[in-house]
C-alpha cells in the first residue's frame, strides 16, 4: 500500500507531552521502587455505553499507532522537565532513551464495541505501557464518541448522502479528526481540507450567504458560480425567497443544475415545496441538500421529505450530546519481574460503587444467533471456547513496538457498515436503551 492509500502522516510533532504528569511521576516512583519494568498488561474499555446508546464504534485507532509510533522526549522536552523539577534526574535519562517497545492488540477500527470490551490492549513494561494512557485515551475517547454519532446519523439517512461540515464549530486539530471518525461512522464527504489532504476523504464545498450578499443581485451571484464551477454546482437558495432563487437557478444553469442547498426554514415543509418547484421546471436531476444545525433525530423526521443529502456540524463534531465515551485505561494484570517466563496475575481496582474491573488479560468474541445476528459480547481470560475461536475480535497491531496493521481508511469503514449490519434491528433505534447485546464474562 502506499501512502495515499493509508493517509499522509507528514509533519506529525513528537506525542510524548500529550500526556498528565502523574503518568510520569509514577514511572519516577516506580523506577526507584524498582517495579518499573515489571510486565503489566493495560486495556482501554468503557463500563457503560453513554447514555441511550446502543452500541458504540471503534475509532482512532491508526490514530493511535501513530501516537504511539510517535511518542519520544527530545531535549528541548526534557528540558522543561527538568527546568520545572517535574520529574528526577534517573528519570529524565530513562525518558530520553523511551520507545515503546511492547506489544498492543486490540478490537479493528470500525468494530462495534459493548460495555466491557477490551477495546486496545497494552502489554509490556509498567513504564512503557502507563506513559501511553493518557494520549490514548485522549484520542480513543474523542473519535469513537464522533463515529458513534456519525452511525447513528448514518443510520437514520437510509442511505443518502451525508456531508461532514463541523470544521468551524470545533478544535481546528479536533475538527480533522472528527471528520477521520465521521468518515468511518458513515459520512460520505468533508467540507474540511485538511482532513482530505491527510486521510484521503472526498471534500465538497461551493458557496455561503455571504457570497450571495456579495453581488448586486441573487442573479449575479448564481451567474458567477455557474460560470465558475459550471452547471453542476450546488447553489444556495435561502438568502432571500425560495422560490424565487429556485426560478433564478433553474434560468441560468438550466435542467442540468447539479443540486440547491437549504439552510433554514421548516426543512420538511421547503424540501417538499421545492421539490416540486424543480421538477415543474424541468429539473428534475437536480439533488435537494439540507444542511441547519441537525442531528440523528432532524434527519430521521426528515425521511419521508424528498431530500439527497444531509450536511451535518456541531451536533457531529460534539458526539450529539455525548462528547466523549468515558473510556478508562486500567492495569489488568503483572507480574513480579519482567522475565517473559513470570507468570502475569490478574489485579484490579476494588473499591466501591461504580468504578471497580475486572483483573485478567482478557480475549473477546462476539456470539451469533442460529441467523448470524449478534447476540453476546462474550468476554474471558482462561482458554477461548472452541465455538467461539472463530470469532474473537481483537487483533494484533503493534509487535515489539513495530506497528504491523496499518489500513486504509476505508477498511475501518467497510468494516463498520458490515458490524453494524450483523447487529439486531433494535440497533438502530433512537429511542434510548440498554446496550442492544449484552455483555457475558466467562
Amino acid at each position: 500500500m502506499n501512502s495515499a492509500d493509508l493517509g499522509r502522516r507528514v509533519g506529525v510533532p513528537s506525542t510524548a507531552l500529550f500526556t498528565d504528569q502523574y503518568e510520569l511521576t509514577m514511572v519516577q516512583a516506580a523506577l526507584k521502587a524498582g517495579t518499573a519494568g515489571r510486565r503489566s498488561v493495560f486495556e482501554a474499555f468503557t463500563r457503560r455505553l453513554p447514555e441511550g446508546r446502543r452500541y458504540g464504534v471503534v475509532a482512532g485507532t491508526g490514530r493511535v499507532l501513530d501516537a504511539v509510533e510517535n511518542f519520544h522526549f527530545d531535549e528541548e522536552m526534557l528540558g522543561f522537565l527538568r527546568d520545572q523539577s517535574i520529574v528526577d534526574g534517573p528519570t529524565l535519562d530513562y525518558l530520553a532513551d523511551y520507545r515503546f517497545g511492547g506489544d498492543i492488540w486490540g478490537y479493528p477500527e470500525g468494530e462495534v464495541y459493548f460495555p466491557g470490551s477490551p477495546v486496545l490492549r497494552v502489554e509490556g513494561s509498567f513504564a512503557e505501557c502507563v506513559l501511553l494512557e493518557t494520549v490514548i485515551l485522549s484520542i480513543l475517547n474523542h473519535d469513537s464518541a464522533i463515529a458513534a454519532a456519525a452511525s447513528r446519523m448514518s443510520a437514520a439517512a437510509g442511505g443518502r448522502g451525508l456531508i461532514e461540515m463541523g470544521a468551524r464549530r470545533t478544535h481546528e486539530l479536533s475538527a480533522v479528526a472528527s471528520a477521520r471518525a465521521a468518515y468511518i461512522g458513515g459520512f460520505d464527504t468533508t467540507s474540511d481540507l485538511a482532513a482530505g489532504f491527510r486521510y484521503n476523504i472526498p471534500t465538497v464545498g461551493t458557496s455561503a450567504h455571504a457570497f450571495t450578499l456579495l453581488h448586486d443581485s441573487e442573479r449575479d451571484a448564481f451567474r458567477a458560480q455557474v460560470d465558475s464551477l459550471g452547471r453542476g454546482t450546488t447553489l444556495l437558495v435561502d438568502t432571500y425567497d425560495v422560490t424565487a432563487a429556485v426560478r433564478t437557478a433553474v434560468e441560468i444553469a438550466g435542467p442540468e443544475l447539479g443540486a440547491v442547498r437549504i439552510d433554514s426554514g421548516d426543512l420538511l415543509l421547503v424540501a417538499h415545496r421545492v421539490r416540486q418547484q424543480l421538477d415543474e421546471l424541468g429539473a428534475t436531476e437536480t439533488k435537494i441538500v439540507v444542511t441547519s444545525d441537525l442531528d440523528e433525530y432532524a434527519i430521521a423526521s426528515l425521511a419521508a421529505a424528498p431530500v439527497d443529502a444531509y450536511g451535518v456540524g456541531t451536533q457531529l463534531v460534539t458526539g450529539s450530546g455525548h462528547p466523549t465515551c468515558s473510556m478508562v485505561y486500567k492495569l489488568v494484570a503483572r507480574a513480579e519481574s519482567a522475565d517473559p517466563a513470570d507468570e502475569l496475575r490478574p489485579v484490579a481496582k476494588k473499591s466501591m460503587g461504580a468504578k471497580t474491573s475486572k483483573g485478567g488479560r482478557k480475549w473477546a468474541a462476539r456470539r451469533l444467533d442460529e441467523e448470524g445476528v449478534a447476540e453476546a459480547e462474550v468476554i474471558g481470560t482462561g482458554p477461548v471456547p472452541d465455538e467461539l475461536a472463530g470469532r474473537q475480535l481483537l487483533v494484533e497491531l503493534v509487535r515489539g513496538g513495530e506497528v504491523v496493521a496499518r489500513e486504509p481508511l476505508d477498511a475501518a469503514r467497510e468494516r463498520h457498515m458490515a458490524a453494524r449490519a450483523g447487529l439486531p434491528l433494535s440497533a438502530m433505534q433512537l429511542s434510548r436503551g440498554e446496550a442492544v447485546i449484552p455483555t457475558e464474562y466467562v
